[in-house]
Order: C-alpha cells, then sequence, then structure tokens
C-alpha cells in the first residue's frame, strides 16, 4: 500500500502535536470524567482527539474518521470498504491516571477493511513507531532517526509473552501456553504490546478481553509491516469496518507461527 505512504510525515507529525497537548495535560492536576461504559476520559484524551481530527479533516477531507471519543458520543461514520481513519487519541487512560508513562497517541489508516498505515507515538516515554504494508516498520527515540525494527525468529530458551497490566483472563492465558516453553512474561501497557513484538523484544501477544478497533489498528498496521501477523482465535486475520466496532478475542504475533 505505498500509494498511502506519503500520508506517514504528516501523521507523525499531528501525533506529536497532540502528544504534546497530552504532556501539558498530564503535568497538572487534571479531572476525570466518566463516559457512558464508566470508562474514564480526561481534558487529554478530547484536546488530542481535537488536534488530530483536524489534522486529517486538512490532509484527507474525503476520507471518514472514527474517533474513540467522537465514537463514544455515537458519531460514526458509514465506512465499508472504503479508506478511512482510526484514531485513538490516548491509548491507555489508566496508564495516564496512574503516571506510568505507557500511554500512546494511536492513528491508523484502513483501506478495504486492512490496516495499512500505523503511527503510534508514546510522547511520556518520546518514542515514535511507524508501520507501512509491505514497505517495513521503525522506532524513533528521543526524537533521533527512525530506525528499521522487525519481529524476531524465537529464542531457544522459549518464548516471550506479552500481558496487559489490567486485562485478561489467566486461565485463558494458561491454557493457550500449555506446552510452550515459557521464557517469561512481559507487562506493558496500551498498544504498547504490539510495539514490543514488532521491535523483536518479545513473541506474542495473546488478548483475552475487549477491545475495540481503535485500540488495535495502529499497532496491527506497525506489527504486519514489522513481519508480525494478527489473528483471531481461529487463526483468521482480523478485520476492520465491523459492525459493531469491538473486536473479538485475537493473538498478536511476532516471529512465533
Amino acid at each position: 500500500m505505498t500509494q498511502y505512504a506519503e500520508f506517514l510525515p504528516a501523521m507523525v507529525a499531528m501525533a506529536h502535536d497532540a502528544g504534546a497537548r497530552i504532556m501539558e495535560i498530564y503535568r497538572t492536576d487534571f479531572q476525570v470524567a466518566r463516559k457512558a461504559d464508566d470508562s474514564p476520559v480526561t481534558e487529554a484524551d478530547t484536546a488530542a482527539e481535537a488536534i488530530i481530527t483536524r489534522a486529517l479533516r486538512a490532509l484527507t477531507p474525503h476520507y471518514p474518521i472514527v474517533a474513540e471519543e467522537a465514537a463514544s458520543r455515537g458519531e460514526l461514520p458509514d465506512v465499508g470498504d472504503d479508506p478511512f481513519w482510526l484514531v485513538d487519541p490516548l491509548d491507555g487512560t489508566k496508564e495516564f491516571l496512574n503516571r506510568n508513562g505507557e500511554f500512546t497517541v494511536n492513528i491508523a489508516l484502513i483501506v478495504a477493511r486492512k490496516p495499512v498505515l500505523g503511527v503510534i507515538y508514546a510522547p511520556a516515554l518520546d518514542e515514535t513507531f511507524t508501520g507501512i504494508a509491505g514497505t517495513g516498520a521503525t522506532r524513533a527515540r528521543k526524537g533521533g532517526t527512525p530506525a528499521p525494527i522487525s519481529v524476531r525468529a524465537v529464542p531457544t530458551d522459549g518464548v516471550t509473552v506479552l500481558a496487559s497490566r489490567r486485562h485478561g483472563d489467566p486461565d485463558m492465558l494458561a491454557a493457550f501456553l500449555k506446552g510452550r516453553a515459557l521464557a517469561g512474561i512481559k507487562n506493558a501497557g496500551s498498544s504498547l504490546k504490539f510495539c514490543l513484538l514488532a521491535a523483536g523484544e518479545a513473541d506474542v501477544y495473546p488478548r483475552f478481553g475487549n477491545t475495540w478497533e481503535w485500540d488495535t489498528a495502529a499497532g496491527h498496521a506497525i506489527l504486519l509491516a514489522a513481519g508480525g501477523l494478527v489473528t483471531t482465535q481461529d487463526g483468521a486475520p482480523l478485520g476492520y469496518a465491523k459492525n459493531p466496532l469491538l473486536n473479538p478475542h485475537f493473538i498478536a504475533w511476532g516471529g512465533l507461527r
């Protein structure tokens, strides 16, 4: 999908702009509200989404935008098979509230129900991950030059599994790992788990719990570009533009197959 690669610099710039605003709010005594589903939302979520959606409308006026906070208000455009944007302006709001730095800005382009471009920016860590389907993935640290990243072959001492800090089913995870040589389990917040797989720092991320399409799209794009996969439990590719936009349980794979 290299014809869409020209969008990537603008995506990175808007993610950084949103991240800068998030960090301004992060340093204050911000207020927390509750959405209809009782999940937390802050001024940082809404401010970052406004920055990104404004920039995306300028970049691609005719592409629909599905963004988390707008969706929570019932603002969901009809997308179908056409290109559209998926935005999570602050993935890991609970990590943001706990001030552990493991929150991200996620922007992805979906084409024919597949993620083809992805940007994830972790503003507290100042790390940027990008992925272009069929081209490759990169990681830039502390404003440095983006360096190529890719999934790794599974080490001989066993697989390293990524797990959410706050979600998951221990029994399902144990069943999934049965018979596999296990080197260790790493916990990480937000979509950084996809990034760690893409960078070859772990091998698999099984997610047995609810996620929305905006939670996974950018990380999915980056992982695909780095040589990984994201599948449902039955091995089918995880798709987008579903109705509703709720994901089934899925497995994000690095070099492990």
